[in-house]
């Protein structure tokens, strides 16, 4: 087992993603994980408030010495590995993640931009109040699943659903929690995702469910 073309690799990308990155001008950086078992190099950029974007990872099997991406296949229901060759195709597939992340960025600018015109147009500047509530139709496609559960104090559920006028994906996490005094107090919170997004998602909790712990 050789870490060799690994840490060549790593070393020209770094050069390659910064020529790609002003290309776009756009500040990309890449995190090396080399004690992994298979060793990964996760690319991001920089967020206003300082917060990370991760929008590629490209691993490295040190036994076949192969580097490879993961892509989730949703005709399928399985994640597939798309072996990448040489350093041309590395760069090829890290610029085309890339821009892939870009596209999906600027989409998601418009929508909330979109969303900022419709909330202006329910304000009433008579009342000084919405004459109105924005509220998003959702078909919800399955009950409620109960993820996690403790002593009946403790209870996590989610809930996928489609919405109707975008059909965007949506999962609602209901948190439940019973006080000493028996008062149930009830946290709900939703997330509202594209199908390209759904794939990305996928793959990368796929990916990394080693890492995460079980909740106490």
């Amino acid at each position: 087992m050789s870490l060799e073309w690994f840490d060549r690799v790593s070393g020209e990308l770094q050069d390659h993603l910064q020529s790609i990155c002003e290309k776009y001008d756009r500040n990309g950086s890449m995190i090396v994980e080399r004690g992994s078992k298979h060793p990964r190099i996760e690319f991001y950029t920089e967020l206003d408030d300082n917060e990370r974007d991760y929008f590629s990872s490209l691993f490295f099997d040190p036994y076949n010495e192969e580097f490879y991406m993961e892509s989730f296949e949703p005709d399928l229901g399985q994640i597939s590995k798309v072996i990448l060759s040489d350093i041309e195709d590395i760069v090829d597939a890290v610029h085309e993640s890339f821009h892939n992340y870009l596209e999906e960025d600027d989409a998601d600018y418009e929508y909330a931009m979109d969303m900022d015109d419709e909330n202006d147009d329910l304000y009433d500047p008579d009342g000084g109040e919405d004459s109105d509530i924005y509220e998003i139709d959702v078909d919800w496609e399955t009950p409620e699943v109960t993820a996690y559960i403790q002593d009946n104090e403790v209870e996590v559920t989610y809930q996928f659903g489609i919405v109707q006028e975008t059909g965007d994906g949506v999962l609602k996490r209901i948190n439940r929690i019973r006080t000493a005094d028996d008062d149930l107090i009830k946290d709900e919170t939703n997330f509202i995702f594209s199908k390209e997004e759904a794939s990305t998602i996928i793959a990368m909790i796929a990916s990394h469910m080693d890492s995460l712990s079980e909740m106490e």
